[in-house]
């Protein structure tokens, strides 16, 4: 599922609602799935970066699509929160369902850093 909410804004409050919204009116009907999850949310701004708590963001968008692409918060086992320049300010968000993940059971191992 990828969104895009065009504009950027200091404000992290005003996002779930405007996402809440969204889905709300579009979303009719729709299932939220069970398992784990990827989700990525790209902010993309115009000029010098905008002071954003990433952290808020990203906890106001996910509240915003629970309930619509999974049911708890606590399923995203892998969360990606960037701020970038682009061409335009845009907050665009990617959620995907992990390959064979169940809820609970243990990720891949990919590569270790040491």
């Amino acid at each position: 599922m990828e969104l895009v909410v065009d504009g950027l804004t200091s404000q992290a409050k005003y996002y779930k609602p405007l996402i809440y919204e969204f889905f709300r009116k579009a979303w009719r009907g729709s299932r939220p799935a069970w398992g784990e999850f990827s989700v990525e949310i790209q902010l993309e701004y115009v000029g010098d970066p905008p002071w954003l708590d990433l952290d808020n963001v990203a906890k106001a968008i996910l509240d915003a699509i629970k309930g619509y692409a999974f049911h708890d918060d606590a399923q995203v086992a892998r969360l990606l929160v960037e701020r970038a320049a682009g061409d335009r300010e845009r907050i665009a968000v990617t959620v995907r369902k992990l390959p064979g993940a169940a809820m609970g059971a243990p990720l891949t191992r990919v590569g270790e850093v040491r």
